[in-house]
């Protein structure tokens, strides 16, 4: 008696192959989309505070979160928590270092209530105390890049420059985009505004260490975000930890 053999054709095996094979082209594609939406958040973020930080300089003549706070509730018209010195730049509070996180926290609560930003920053934590770490900054309010990595925006020069002979890092404004960022998402981020570049243009990578705002303004080296030698983004270590700054 001959038995018949039951299996799957060529046919068969070739539409199941069309059909993983279709999946997975769409997985890859919405990947590649989700990532290009991030990146254009956070390219956007970026604009906008740049846009409301010298709106605000322009309407007050007085920088957000230096501002003094008494003179900042007079000039927006509502109830300022906190605010700086009033030197005429963002700076440590006392001038001697050490609670630069006041003036970063008062920038956002300032910007907010003159109305150029969304959102809800209190300039204080729930204890009504003024940030003096990365906690306590969060927990006044903090805009956040799509990885939850708070962004900053202060006068440093904690960020990565070309070997010598090429100039040291100078104190300058600028944005720190947050942690947490995947190193093709930083070198897409660094095309889309900048060089493609980490060392160099106004988009830089930060120092992994002993920066002014530990948590924030810095990012874990290890593997590192960039090639050993040379002015590249180091796609094959896969770093899911990048942060990268905007030089104003």
């Amino acid at each position: 008696m001959s038995r018949k053999q039951s299996g799957f054709t060529l046919v068969e095996i070739a539409i199941v192959l069309v059909i993983i094979g279709l999946l997975l082209g769409g997985i890859l594609k919405g990947q590649e989309l989700i990532n290009s939406a991030r990146v254009r958040n956070i390219a956007d973020t970026n604009s906008g505070v740049q846009a409301a930080y010298y709106g605000f300089v322009d309407r007050y003549r007085a920088v957000p979160g230096d501002m003094i706070k008494t003179a900042a509730a007079t000039a927006i018209g509502t109830t300022i928590n906190s605010g700086g010195n009033g030197n005429g730049r963002l700076d440590s509070f006392s001038g001697s270092g050490g609670d630069e996180w006041q003036e970063a926290a008062a920038l956002w609560e300032h910007l907010w209530k003159a109305g150029f930003i969304q959102g809800s920053y209190n300039g204080v934590d729930s204890s009504n105390a003024v940030p003096t770490d990365e906690a306590t900054y969060r927990e006044a309010g903090s805009p956040v890049n799509p990885f939850n990595g708070s962004m900053i925006l202060f006068r440093t020069a904690d960020y990565q420059t070309e070997p010598a002979p090429a100039p040291a890092a100078s104190t300058r404004l600028n944005l720190v985009m947050g942690r947490q960022i995947p190193v093709n998402i930083a070198r897409e981020l660094d095309t889309k505004l900048d060089d493609a570049r980490p060392l160099t243009g106004v988009v830089r990578l930060v120092t992994a260490s002993g920066v002014t705002f530990s948590g924030i303004g810095d990012y874990n080296n290890s593997p590192d975000c960039k090639t050993a030698t040379g002015n590249d983004y180091d796609i094959a270590g896969d770093s899911q930890d990048c942060n990268v700054l905007y030089l104003y």
